[in-house]
């Protein structure tokens, strides 16, 4: 039978075990909506993480029987918009309802209180367990105060050891966890629903009732970074790209103006960190990274990671000289501090912007930074304009173009390290595609970029590999009449993957591209073309396509040698090549 038929008459208010019904108010199943708002809001607690997880997993509908020490994670359950609870008349009867919901929709879940409710629940998972039914067992617990304290409590059966319930659940579950404190809450519940999902068979979660609520999960987070960070002599700040999800990108900016340290950036976050603040040292890349800025991280005796992701490619082929136990690696739903606990609840934008309080202003690493940091040289000149253009010249005029109205889009590949070197000004635009690499992302990329912010004009940087994916697209930017320039560098092939391992599958037919995209056109004069092989033709493209043609989708091909490539692009082959050539372990 759907369940989705069932009316709310079919499923009666319950009293709990203390004797208090629940208001019906009207609502589905007589259960109450409680005003504790949603997973989604700043400040997520450990009931708001649970309730979501359970959602995550697929289950849309708990079963349970009400006591005095479940009372507030039921509150969280029935707050969930995408969770039903069903309250049943005993426990027996919650485990055997689970039960059967697990055999059709692959999981379920019920909720019953300390021990009193427990042991009532016990036959029926043990019935799961027998039958390889993945089912989440969460049990209401005392107060995490009462555990060690010695105290007897009502539900139990008169003792005041609380492990007397678990060790009956032991035998019939494939993993059992007892949270009692905050600091690796969330953790033990991820793991324990995982293990569910992975062994198909029940798991026991006891949770005690004064941490649902509790909110003190950022307060202990903090505490403990300040700590670290604070007795730190020369501690450093490096953005990373989940910034931009956990939309934190401006608290951590505020944290950097409060604290003084040097702030890097991982290559992947570019464009999420302000590049003109003072204390900007640079992309932090292994032994890509900008000048002096390796250096200064590597060097810090304490480093605060706000939304990192550490690929092979980010970290130059796991090269980066990170001592994890100086670490503070803030991600957006929990903070991990150096090799101790990983606290979980915490929103990262409220993270950095309670932490930015606690933190004691320290310019040390900036300073030393200052110290051995030798400007940039003024670039090659050449004497003869009309010689072939390289790409460093090539760059060297892209960012003279930059501003607050225009937004670079880096192309996977050797446009990753030349555009990485593109000093921003501040409000420009700046996105890459450096996790999944997949080579023609930035045609498509661009199109839909400009059609999110029209007042941005789009410079895109591809290869001629990358365009020949992807560049039927430019049909679809002349169709909505944008404006934006894609210079194509053409160098006769796949120039990532010959630094990587070479072979005569790396060579591509060459296209006529300016013909390509005229044709395109189809003679309706919404584009304009150029193709050139000298540092003269292309300031003279590029003034035409800032100037006469700033209204026009502007498509410059830019010709140069099949061999000139950023020195950052060896060194990233050389060490992929390296990882890729690894001999199967003896055990495999």
């Amino acid at each position: 039978m759907d369940t989705n038929m069932i009316t709310k008459d079919t499923c009666k208010p319950v009293a709990n075990h203390v004797g208090v019904p629940f208001p019906t108010n009207g609502a589905a199943n007589g259960f109450h909506k409680p005003l504790l708002g949603s997973a989604s809001d700043s400040t997520t607690t450990l009931g708001h993480h649970l309730a979501r997880r359970l959602v995550e997993i697929g289950i849309n509908d708990v079963f349970a029987v009400p006591g005095d020490f479940n009372l507030t994670l039921l509150d969280y359950l029935v707050a969930e918009p995408d969770l039903n609870l069903i309250g049943c008349c005993n426990e027996l009867n919650a485990g055997y309802a689970t039960d059967g919901y697990a055999r059709y929709k692959g999981i379920g879940a019920c909720v019953v209180t300390f021990t009193v409710g427990g042991l009532s629940i016990l036959n029926a998972i043990a019935g799961a367990y027998s039958e390889d039914l993945p089912i989440i067992c969460i049990v209401g617990a005392p107060n995490s105060n009462d555990y060690g304290s010695n105290k007897i409590l009502h539900h139990t059966i008169g003792l005041p050891d609380f492990n007397q319930e678990l060790h009956c659940f032991q035998p019939i579950t494939c993993h059992q966890a007892v949270v009692n404190r905050l600091e690796d809450a969330h953790e033990q519940i991820d793991t324990a629903i995982a293990t569910a999902l992975r062994e198909s068979k029940p798991v026991y979660i006891s949770i005690a009732c004064n941490l649902l609520t509790n909110q003190k999960c950022l307060e202990i987070a903090v505490e403990a970074t300040a700590e670290l960070l604070n007795k730190a002599v020369k501690p450093v700040m490096v953005g990373g790209p989940r910034l931009r999800m956990a939309k934190a990108c401006e608290a951590f900016m505020e944290m950097a103006d409060a604290c003084g340290y040097a702030i890097a950036i991982l290559a992947s976050a570019k464009g999420m960190v302000a590049e003109h603040h003072p204390n900007f040292i640079g992309t932090y890349w292994g032994a890509a990274s900008t000048s002096f800025c390796a250096e200064i991280v590597e060097s810090a005796d304490a480093y605060l990671f706000g939304g990192p992701i550490f690929n092979d490619v980010i970290s130059m082929g796991n090269s980066l000289l990170i001592k994890m136990e100086k670490a503070i690696v803030v991600l957006p739903n929990r903070v991990v501090i150096g090799n101790g606990p990983t606290i979980g609840c915490i929103s990262m934008k409220d993270f950095f912007k309670a932490l930015k309080k606690r933190l004691k202003r320290n310019t040390s690493a900036y300073e030393n930074y200052q110290r051995i940091h030798v400007p940039d040289g003024v670039p090659l000149q050449f004497n003869n304009p009309k010689e072939a253009l390289r790409v460093s010249v090539l760059f060297r005029h892209i960012e003279k173009m930059l501003s607050r109205d225009t937004t670079v889009i880096a192309e996977t590949g050797d446009a990753w390290f030349n555009c990485q070197k593109l000093k921003l000004p501040q409000g420009c635009g700046y996105e890459c595609q450096m996790q999944y690499g997949s080579i023609g992302w930035s045609i498509g990329a661009s199109l839909g970029y400009a059609l999110a912010a029209p007042q941005k004009r789009v410079i895109a940087c591809v290869g001629d590999g990358s365009f020949q994916m992807t560049g039927q697209e430019v049909s679809t930017m002349l169709r909505c009449g944008q404006n934006g320039i894609i210079f194509l560098i053409n160098n006769g092939g796949y120039s990532t993957e010959v630094e990587i391992h070479d072979g005569p599958y790396n060579v591509i037919k060459n296209w006529n591209y300016t013909g390509l995209v005229q044709t395109i056109d189809n003679g309706e004069g919404k584009c304009w073309t150029a193709k050139v092989y000298c540092e003269e033709e292309l300031i003279k493209a590029i003034e035409t396509a800032m100037e006469s043609k700033k209204n026009s989708l502007c498509f410059i091909e830019v010709i140069v040698h099949r061999d000139d490539t950023s020195k950052e692009l060896l060194l990233l082959g050389c060490r992929l090549a390296a990882a890729n050539a690894r001999p199967p372990n003896k055990d495999h």
